[in-house]
């Protein structure tokens, strides 16, 4: 859902400013296909148990370069790959398009998590400080046009960028979000339980090789069993990683 809001995002302001949007599109459809199981806090317990160290960007881009097409990748050009691998931190992407699926991500994501927070009842839409609504405004809907009107109102000169006061408060909105929801008491209680998960995924399946599918068996043999049981894990779904877990390490009842 996040990659097709990211995309959605992403093509719209590409057309509007007369972009590839066939490039923005392949970026953003691209640009998490390295994400652990369990998110961020997946991609934390990897870098830390990984002797080569784990950063979901990187791995976006070893699953189109070495993973996919039996080994072979996909010949993606140099610009597609390099939209995903700066689409988060550090360096800017080399190409506007990728310039913008970076900020089109985080317009996405910031107002799903807002939803999510909203539904799972750790916060209320009024919980947002007034100064910020008023910006930004009251709904995901507004919020949505006002971002992307101000990227596009703003970016000339071969920067992409939002309006002054609209990129302050979107500031301010990810600084609300994080000491309220991301780092809070309510959000954090299921994640403690989510590094030793995927440790002991680590250690067994590093143990065990031949629970390993068969494309990961050669990765093993090719690259080596880390990189193989780093590959496998990284590649899972919550409930797939779950049920894994379950018939690796709960005991099974009988069938009376």
């Amino acid at each position: 859902t996040h990659t097709l809001e990211v995309s959605q995002v992403a093509r719209t302001i590409a057309r509007a400013l007369c972009l590839n949007e066939d490039l923005t599109e392949a970026i953003a459809l691209g640009h998490d296909l390295g994400h652990t199981p369990f998110g961020h806090a997946g991609e934390s317990a990897l870098n830390e148990i990984c002797p080569f160290g784990f950063k979901h960007f990187e791995q976006s881009v070893r699953v189109l370069e070495n993973l996919e097409n039996g080994g072979n990748g996909l010949n993606l050009t140099y610009e597609v790959l390099d939209g995903i691998l700066h689409h988060t931190k550090g360096e800017q992407p080399s190409t506007l398009e990728g310039q913008v699926v970076r900020i089109s991500d985080r317009i996405a994501y910031i107002n799903h998590d807002i939803d999510d927070a909203i539904r799972g009842k750790v916060l209320k839409n009024t919980d947002i400080p007034k100064d910020i609504r008023a910006i930004l405004g009251e709904n995901p809907k507004e919020r949505f046009d006002i971002l992307i009107s101000s990227l596009i109102e703003n970016s000339f000169n071969d920067k992409i960028c939002l309006g002054k006061e609209v990129e302050e408060a979107f500031l301010k909105l990810h600084e609300f979000m994080y000491e309220f929801v991301y780092l809070s008491g309510t959000a954090k209680k299921e994640e403690e339980k989510i590094p030793n998960m995927i440790f002991m995924l680590y250690d067994y399946l590093k143990n065990n090789p031949g629970k390993l599918p068969r494309e990961m068996q050669e990765v093993a043999e090719k690259d080596g069993i880390d990189r193989a049981v780093c590959d496998h894990i990284a590649g899972m779904t919550d409930p797939f990683a779950i049920e894994v877990f379950k018939n690796a390490f709960i005991p099974k009842s009988w069938d009376i």
